[in-house]
């Protein structure tokens, strides 16, 4: 920008730099404005000019251009120069408002909401909504997602619970295929073990195992990853338990796969006469119980509040109301003492774990004269699977639960447990489990609501030795987060929880370490399209 004196005084031209455009010219009257006027103009223009050729600028850029008036530019340019932002941002701030407002509104049972947002912008176009209905009209139709979400995560929940409490086709034609091999092949039904091995299962220089299950595929995996992961096979003795329904089945398995040198006893509940109605009224109870039927068997959504609950908890109560928490297969491990009266110290495993070390230093630790070696489970870096205590499994509202037990007593983990059976038969264990299994029954299921564990967390309570974690890895039958590093280092890994392994909805990154046990060249396996 060039500044031109006349050779009077009498005018002055303000120009562009090259001299040809002349952006200003001002003519002075010499009698009238003085030299000093003149002078303090000039500095003025030569302030305020920069800022005007920056604003135009600026406006240009923003699409001024297209304006055909000085009144288009002056609208343009007004709030720019006054220091006022535009339209949009006042609008802003005003729908904010309206919205921190509708916050604390219930919205109106007779407003119509659109059913997508393709005609929540037709309804805009014809209808001109007032700031307040709109926003209500965005309420509703949030409100009316989350409602949807939740009741589909629900639905996928319950879903997902009777998928984990049914019996895959596979392995159920495998139960069938080998219970009509046991009558028809005297090879299925040949004696486990063997006559002359008949003393080893007494014997308590060897490692015994026990199993408690109707799965027959799980059982094999359990056994066959077990004698895989010793370093002495041969000291290895399996009794199986099952039911009287899967009993032939089962036998036929063993019989026609056989596990030498480890050795394997094949035994139905029916085969043990101290499983008497005498021994066991209480168990008996629950299975005839009319309210403990319906509890497991009966509408599981009933009485949930969908708005309240949240998805995790509800898991969980699906969980705790498996039928099989009332099967005595799962409550047979309290009996271990009189069922096998011979033996002294036992490993109890369940039939949803994977062994990928070699176990036999479990018989070596010292339980310093406690009954049951295991895992505790409120310690860890998972906090949803190694952070339970007493209150998370009792009703600590109810008085005699509240006097009775410590809500941050430490909870320990059934699935891999050594018992010291010589030192249980000396305790009142047995008892008090019947005992505070009656009472839950007489207060109508209001002490506990999951399973079988509950009972045992009071019935063993002083009688826990702690062993390292390490040893029995929990949580991969409902943690899809669990560390593959810290499931390849660990002893046992349990899949408790309802995705298990030999399910559709187990996890798929999770099941390798269970499938690699399956023989899947074994021809029942094969004409049963297990996990194909």
């Amino acid at each position: 920008m060039q500044l031109h004196f006349s050779h009077s005084m009498r005018s002055i031209t303000i120009s562009s730099n090259n001299g040809f455009t002349d952006l200003m010219k001002i003519k002075v009257a010499a009698r009238h404005i003085s030299y000093r006027t003149i002078f303090h103009t000039i500095l003025i223009l030569a302030f305020l000019l920069p800022f005007v050729f920056i604003l135009t600028a600026l406006v240009t850029l923003e699409g001024v251009n297209k304006c055909s008036s000085i009144d288009c530019l002056g609208r343009r340019l007004g709030p720019k120069l006054l220091g006022r932002g535009d339209d949009s941002e006042r609008f802003l701030r005003d729908f904010s408002m309206v919205l921190e407002q509708v916050n604390s509104e219930e919205v109106p049972n007779d407003v119509q909401l659109p059913e997508n947002f393709e005609q929540l912008v037709s309804e805009m176009k014809s209808n001109k909504y007032k700031a307040k209905e709109f926003a209500l009209i965005l309420k509703g139709m949030m409100e009316r997602s989350e409602r949807e979400i939740r009741e589909s995560k629900f639905q996928e929940l319950m879903n997902k619970h009777f998928a984990a409490t049914s019996i895959p086709k596979g392995i159920h034609c495998l139960s069938l295929r080998l219970t009509d091999e046991y009558s028809s092949n005297a090879h299925a039904r040949k004696q486990l073990p063997s006559p002359e091995l008949l003393p080893i299962l007494s014997d308590n220089s060897y490692h015994h195992f026990i199993v408690s299950t109707d799965n027959i595929l799980a059982a094999s995996v359990v056994v066959t990853s077990a004698i895989q992961s010793s370093l002495r096979p041969e000291k290895i003795v399996f009794h199986v338990i099952t039911d009287k329904k899967t009993y032939a089945g089962m036998h036929s398995w063993f019989a026609l796969n056989p596990v030498s040198p480890s050795i394997v006893e094949v035994k139905g509940i029916h085969h043990f006469d101290w499983l008497t109605r005498d021994n066991v009224p209480v168990l008996e109870a629950m299975e005839n119980h009319n309210g403990v039927r319906n509890y497991y068997h009966g509408n599981h959504v009933a009485g949930v509040n969908v708005s309240v609950t949240s998805p995790r908890v509800f898991a969980s109560k699906l969980q705790a109301r498996s039928p099989k928490y009332i099967s005595l297969l799962n409550h047979i491990r309290i009996y271990l003492p009189e069922l096998f009266p011979n033996l002294d110290k036992v490993v109890f495993l369940d039939d949803d774990i994977v062994i990928q070390r070699d176990l036999s230093p479990l018989w070596d630790i010292d339980l310093g004269g406690k009954v049951n070696g295991a895992v505790e489970t409120c310690k860890g870096e998972d906090s949803w699977v190694m952070g339970k205590r007493f209150k998370i499994y009792f009703n600590f509202s109810h008085p005699l639960v509240a006097k009775s037990l410590d809500p941050e007593e430490c909870a320990w983990a059934f699935g891999m447990n050594i018992f010291d059976l010589r030192a249980w038969r000396n305790t009142n264990i047995r008892e008090t489990y019947h005992s505070w299994l009656k009472e839950n029954l007489n207060s109508n299921l209001t002490l506990w609501k999951l399973g079988t564990l509950p009972p045992a967390l009071i019935a063993f309570r002083g009688q826990i030795h702690p062993i390292d974690p390490s040893w029995h890895m929990l949580g991969l039958g409902y943690q899809p987060n669990t560390s593959i590093h810290a499931v390849k280092n660990a002893a046992v890994i349990h899949y408790n929880g309802q995705s298990k392994p030999w399910l559709e909805i187990g996890f798929h990154h999770l099941r390798p370490f269970w499938s690699k046990y399956v023989n899947y060249s074994n021809d029942f396996v094969k004409n049963c399209h297990i996990m194909e």
